[in-house]
């Protein structure tokens, strides 16, 4: 509804051209986000209550709200079941500003099949290279929209036939040669031809664009020393299974308790470490630091140690200073190439943040100590209790 209020609004405007880059693109869609938000925000009743308190009481007592994203056009951040709906928002109300840029990310962002994605824009670039090089070719500024290549690579993706209409071409029924029937083609418009360093310039912004993707938020927390800091309360954002899965699993692992006794081979045990891996999509991990403050962060499953050890290491005062991050039981996390759901560090978990011990020595010996937390003191100064 946003979208298509904002959509109405500028088609009475004045439509003055803007570069289609990035930033460009990022700046005008989050202006008018902003607008369309503060404009609804005037229009909420006090006297009912909004999403975002329905949340609260939906979330009250978890480690966590929910896993949430951050849009790279806008900025916002979102929840994970809302990324793909502001992602497609966002796109859709820069379409109106700049159609060719709105719609390439379109056919990068909302067709899921990467094969077919690539198939597609390579055949489109051929098209258009074809026309740079013959622009007196007039069969080649034709396109039969019933031809199998077109309708098997193109057709089946979204956001192309938005892209052919941004960068020129026009439907047309055109006449089958010896035939009384007529066939629709897309036809380039005369006055593009004038312009094929545009022509140029769209295929290489076709070929070179990624899908947008939303940034899993960190949700970064600093807590004080809490004896609560193992204890975790995790919304199903967490789990790739839904209510009723996470019963049955339940079930499963309380059957499999009683069935401990029995003997299992090298391959059955590994069969349940890859499906127990499977169950979680992201992790909440604490880093307790030696005064007992907490640092908390979001990550996914599947990401890398190192990610954690980055993490950290931006949020410390001296950065430059070695360090080791110990896992629950004491074991150092040396394989940083591993990923958390390979170390059991899934779907939460403490750890225990050590200074290099060689370091340390050096430091004692030199006759300097460590004063106050190790921590920026930007993070302490928001520092939250945990309950």
């Amino acid at each position: 509804m946003a979208a298509a209020a904002a959509l109405a609004r500028l088609e009475q405007k004045p439509k003055p051209w803007l570069p289609s880059s990035q930033d460009a693109i990022k700046s005008q869609v989050k202006k008018e986000l902003m607008a369309e938000a503060a404009a609804s925000e005037k229009g909420l009743s006090t006297d009912h209550k909004g999403p975002a308190s329905a949340v609260e009481e939906e979330t009250a007592g978890l480690s966590v709200s929910g896993v949430y994203f951050i849009c790279p056009l806008t900025e916002a951040t979102v929840r994970k079941d809302q990324k793909e709906a502001h992602i497609k928002e966002a796109i859709l109300l820069h379409s109106s500003r700049d159609p060719v840029a709105a719609s390439i990310m379109e056919i990068h962002t909302f067709n899921r099949d990467r094969e077919k994605v690539k198939l597609g824009v390579e055949t489109i670039a051929k098209y258009l290279d074809n026309i740079h090089l013959h622009p007196e070719e007039e069969k080649y500024r034709k396109i039969k929209l019933q031809n199998k290549v077109f309708q098997e690579r193109i057709n089946c993706l979204e956001g192309t036939h938005k892209f052919f209409q941004a960068i020129g071409f026009e439907k047309e029924m055109l006449p089958v040669p010896g035939e009384e029937t007529t066939e629709e083609y897309y036809v380039l418009k005369e006055k593009v031809l004038t312009k094929l360093e545009d022509l140029k310039g769209y295929k290489e912004q076709l070929l070179s664009c990624e899908p947008v993707k939303a940034q899993l938020d960190r949700q970064l927390c600093v807590f004080k020393p809490s004896p609560q800091a193992a204890q975790f309360e995790l919304p199903h954002d967490f789990y790739n299974l839904t209510a009723e899965e996470l019963k049955r699993e339940q079930r499963l692992r309380t059957e499999a308790v009683e069935k401990a006794s029995m003997l299992r081979t090298k391959a059955m045990r590994e069969r349940e470490e890859q499906r127990e891996m499977r169950k979680y999509n992201y992790t909440l991990l604490r880093v307790r630091f030696p005064d007992g403050y907490i640092l908390q962060g979001t990550f996914y499953a599947r990401e890398p140690v190192s990610v954690l050890y980055r993490f950290v290491r931006e949020a410390l005062k001296d950065d430059w200073m070695p360090f080791e991050l110990l896992a629950p039981g004491g074991l150092k996390l040396t394989e940083e190439n591993l990923a958390f759901n390979e170390c059991g560090l899934v779907p939460s978990a403490l750890l225990t943040f050590a200074w290099d011990a060689a370091v340390m020595a050096d430091i004692k010996a030199s006759g300097e100590e460590q004063k106050g937390s190790p921590l920026k003191p930007e993070l302490l100064s928001a520092v939250q209790i945990l309950s």
